[in-house]
């Protein structure tokens, strides 16, 4: 099943007293680049970390962030540092000594002054296997969204598929309209010149003509790709760099075809084609 590389996800994963978030956030990128942000004291579970991504996404700029916070209601709070203001007290007195019309400090001074307040100490040692667990879950449902959006698209391929499959179903009448059209034209020309062309010549000239418009072999090629493209959409695997390169090989045979036919009719044809191309090819980039 295709996958886009768009998606977003969060996981929330309780370890008492800890309360542990997810938010993994993706989008399409030629090959797969991991960006981690992890509280410092959950830095040496990065490469771990890294490993279970590595394991599910193959393509695509993929952020992950992990917040820590306190599972109570009652949180922590900051408490205040009895050795900081005893040295703190230590240096006043000092200053005062030798200014002793120096102003005291004040409290919101004290507590501004660093060291003073003590933040809660969190012991997260112990959370290894929450931390890597809610990033399966994660991951998980980043999956399920990918894996929507890779549908969608899929689905958006095929109608395109159909429509290039019909507009070449609709190419050989016109390339037979071309002919008459051209060898009308050509009569008419000749008339209005009054010059009398020898029979031979002019089938000549129609055979040329027909050789040039000739785009039987562009067709075939076209064909084989769409089905080709519809194959490789049942498989489940990574299919982004399969899709690009069938993009690339669609594209060089429309403009081949465009090159070849020099009829109003199958130029707007060739016009319709390669827009068809165009948008599929602007999907594809998305697919994982």
């Amino acid at each position: 099943m295709a996958h886009s590389m768009t998606g977003f996800a969060t996981a929330e994963t309780m370890a008492e007293p800890f309360r542990l978030v997810w938010e993994i956030r993706s989008v399409n990128h030629r090959f797969l680049e991991l960006g981690f942000r992890l509280p410092e004291e959950t830095r040496a579970l990065e490469p771990e970390c890294r490993d279970i991504v590595n394991a599910v996404l193959k393509r695509g700029k993929v952020d992950c962030t992990l917040r820590i916070t306190s599972a109570a209601d009652d949180q922590p709070q900051q408490t205040v540092a009895p050795e900081a203001l005893r040295t703190l007290r230590a240096l006043e007195a000092e200053v005062v000594k030798a200014f002793p019309d120096a102003n005291a400090l004040s409290v919101a001074e004290i507590l501004r002054w660093p060291g003073v307040l003590r933040e809660p100490v969190r012991q997260l040692a112990s959370l290894s296997e929450p931390v890597k667990q809610g990033l399966r879950a994660a991951l998980q449902s980043l999956q399920g969204m990918r894996g929507r959006e890779g549908e969608r698209i899929v689905e958006w391929l095929e109608q395109r598929a159909v429509a290039i499959t019909t507009l070449m179903a609709g190419v050989k009448p016109l390339v037979d309209g071309a002919h008459v059209r051209y060898r009308d034209k050509l009569r008419e020309r000749l008339q209005r010149l009054d010059v009398q062309a020898q029979p031979e010549r002019l089938e000549q000239e129609l055979a040329l003509v027909a050789q040039r418009f000739d785009v039987t072999e562009e067709i075939d090629r076209l064909t084989g790709h769409i089905a080709e493209l519809r194959d490789v959409l049942r498989r489940d695997e990574p299919i982004g760099r399969r899709l690009d390169f069938l993009m690339q090989e669609l594209n060089r045979e429309a403009n081949t075809f465009a090159s070849k036919v020099q009829d109003e009719v199958l130029t707007r044809t060739a016009v319709e084609l390669k827009v068809l191309i165009e948008q599929m090819r602007e999907q594809v980039q998305n697919v994982e």
